[in-house]
């Protein structure tokens, strides 16, 4: 089975050990969802050093990249930030869809 690739964005937590729980926890059910959950916070947090310019620009640049691919961008919580705002901005011009985790959810229900 070929899963879509969904693109993980939500207002994180400034505290990173619930951040990265809570984007595990997404992840988790966007893949029992049946798709491939893509999550730059947990991708590129492990190796890139936000304090450094380069490094934040180049972690923006691939995030970007990764969102280009995606099928679809899943907005997760209940909060929006500007990065949640400047991803469903980027799939917009893109043609991407943007949802949230509950409204895949709740298809996903309705489908079963």
């Amino acid at each position: 089975m070929s899963r879509p690739l969904a693109y993980v964005t939500s207002a994180w937590s400034e505290d990173d050990i619930e951040a990265k729980e809570t984007a595990i926890k997404y992840c988790r059910r966007l893949y029992q969802a049946g798709y491939s959950p893509i999550c730059p916070l947990l991708l590129q947090k492990e190796f890139l050093d936000d304090d450094d310019n380069k490094e934040h620009k180049d972690r923006i640049d691939m995030a970007e990249e990764l969102l280009r691919r995606s099928r679809v961008v899943v907005v997760c919580g209940k909060a929006t930030d500007e990065n949640v705002k400047t991803d469903i901005a980027l799939a917009k011009r893109l043609g991407i869809v943007s949802t949230t985790l509950d409204g895949i959810l709740n298809v996903d229900k309705k489908t079963k």
